[in-house]
């Protein structure tokens, strides 16, 4: 008969194949590297960004609108006007981001 899924029991199990029984030799690991990786203009030139902006402004919308309707369907009159300014608000934030990604890919 099969024991139930114990998952203690399987954590145990690979404890001790982790730790008791013994593995071949494994080839040396190479030397980490002193310094980390750096932004260069040769990366920034390879990756490209993948939402355009129109995909993330429909996104912010479609969030604070769902959010909007919530609170109009509760009748909670009062976050109305605290989403609206959020809205607002998060909106020119992303824009601000977005100018900046533009210009950098440009370059």
């Amino acid at each position: 008969m099969n024991e139930p899924f114990n998952p203690r029991r399987l954590m145990l199990g690979a404890a001790k194949k982790l730790f008791l029984e013994r593995q071949a030799p494994r080839a040396p690991m190479p030397p980490a590297r002193a310094e980390p990786p750096r932004l260069t203009p040769q990366l920034l030139e390879n990756l490209r960004m993948s939402r355009s902006r129109t995909a993330i402004l429909n996104n912010l919308e479609e969030m604070y609108r769902e959010a909007f309707d919530r609170a109009k369907a509760s009748g909670d009159e009062t976050q109305l006007p605290a989403l609206d300014f959020a809205y607002r608000r998060e909106q020119l934030y992303f824009e601000i981001l977005l100018d900046i990604r533009d210009g950098m890919e440009r370059r």
